[in-house]
């Protein structure tokens, strides 16, 4: 079954590990990304998700086609969040279940990784003295590299 989904809700992981049951599988993955509290050195009072929704879920049902083909699973569901997310909730949710763990375990990372480089949902880093951008390209896959790409004065922000 084909699960993808863009939320202005908390997303609720139990549900979307659900999705991907089958008697088939052996192994389930889950990944969660949450806001974390402080990025590259700076405080994170929560981040701010926006996207081109229509693109967004082209794109997801299209890594998900490719996810099935490459890797051989199951099913895969993936939930992304939109709006303000708070630092501790999750912002984005992928599951997928195989016959096998290290297809599981490898589909999940690829899909992550996919879904960072081309899925179109932008992130925006605010604290109390700033607000600004994310490049998912640098911001987790590598180190070392500040994830900032342009500022904003605080009182931009709607």
């Amino acid at each position: 079954m084909l699960q993808v989904d863009l939320t202005d809700d908390p997303i609720d992981v139990s549900l979307v590990l659900s999705r991907v049951a089958s008697e088939r599988a052996g192994a389930n993955v889950l990944f969660t990304g949450t806001t974390r509290q402080e990025t590259d050195g700076l405080r994170t009072d929560w981040l701010e998700y926006d996207a081109y929704e229509t693109l967004a879920r082209k794109e997801l049902f299209r890594l998900h086609e490719q996810a099935v083909v490459r890797f051989q699973i199951i099913k895969c569901s993936i939930v992304h969040r939109l709006g303000k997310v708070s630092v501790g909730e999750v912002s984005i949710a992928v599951a997928v279940s195989a016959i096998h763990r290290a297809e599981a375990f490898a589909s999940a990372s690829w899909l992550l990784e996919r879904i960072k480089a081309v899925v179109p949902v932008w992130k925006r880093q605010v604290n109390e003295s700033e607000a600004f951008w994310v490049h998912p390209e640098k911001s987790d896959t590598l180190a070392g590299n500040s994830s900032r790409c342009s500022r904003e004065p605080f009182d931009e922000l709607s």
